[in-house]
């Protein structure tokens, strides 16, 4: 198979449902020839990444607006941080309401496929949408991505080795004063790199810090939620076992009353059955 198709066709597995992925992948395998170890070798994807690849296949405008917001960011993160001028605050207002509009129609598309779109899953979407793009293919993604760049730095301080802090403040938008237009000593060229390696690691240590409270915030939001529906139903159930008992009484009385009347009205019977027989037998006597 040409190398041309076969890319094709490694890039149509990741149009494929999702339970058509491994069986799809091992047939193409067969036909790969000397790539058939690379073919055996591609990753089913997690119904997350599945699903934004089924937007940048099906939706691909959705998607570019998606990537395209978020160059706009990283691009004014990039300007502030090298001290010229950048709109961070618009840039970031656009990003998060371009997430939110490309979650929605992730989301719909898990629907419209019948994969289920759990409170993981919805979350698993949305940090990867906000680390797009990553570096895999577009429409190829084969693992749920993590937020990293400048869109991070919101506020936080970063100090360089040198101990002198920098403050990124994105919330605020100030924009640092223009630097006059001459080239960087080397001195300052060593450390700017420096301050972004700091940089760096302070957003991965962020990055950790964000996810593991995201994890624990919805994993306590869904504990609550069990623990009110069971509360709920349990009232119910006490509810539904009250007025059960009161019926039951209400017909044990009923049946009581019912018995009582019977046994009086079966006394008089057998009163008015003997007052006939000794009728009778005084009749029979004359």
């Amino acid at each position: 198979m040409a190398a041309s198709r076969l890319d094709d066709e490694i890039a149509r597995l990741y149009q494929l449902p999702l339970a058509d992925f491994t069986a799809a992948r091992n047939a193409l395998a067969k036909q790969a020839g000397p790539r058939a170890a690379e073919v055996r070798a591609l990753q089913k994807p997690p119904v997350a990444a599945w699903a934004i690849n089924q937007l940048f296949w099906r939706q691909r405008e959705i998607y570019d607006r998606l990537t395209g917001a978020a160059a706009d960011l990283r691009a004014a993160h990039a300007s502030v941080l090298a001290g010229k001028p950048g709109d961070v605050r618009s840039a970031g207002k656009s990003h998060e309401e371009t997430i939110e509009a490309t979650l929605k129609a992730t989301l719909r598309i898990l629907k419209d496929d019948g994969q289920p779109a759990t409170d993981a899953t919805r979350q698993a979407i949305a940090t990867t949408l906000r680390a797009l793009p990553g570096t895999e293919p577009p429409g190829q993604l084969t693992r749920v991505l993590q937020p990293g760049g400048f869109e991070m730095l919101a506020g936080l301080p970063v100090q360089n080795k040198t101990g002198k802090p920098i403050v990124v403040s994105p919330a605020a938008a100030l924009p640092a004063p223009a630097r006059p237009a001459k080239r960087a000593d080397e001195a300052e060229q060593r450390r700017a790199k420096e301050a972004a390696a700091e940089a760096d690691r302070a957003i991965r240590l962020a990055e950790h810090a964000v996810r593991r409270e995201e994890f624990e915030a919805a994993r306590a939001s869904r504990e609550a939620e069990k623990a009110d529906k069971a509360v709920a139903s349990a009232r119910q159930m006490l509810k539904e076992a009250e007025e059960a008992l009161v019926e039951a009484e209400r017909l044990a009385e009923a049946a009581i009353r019912t018995k009582t009347e019977a046994e009086e009205r079966a006394r008089e019977a057998d009163a008015a059955l003997t007052a006939a027989r000794e009728r009778a037998k005084a009749l029979r006597r004359r």
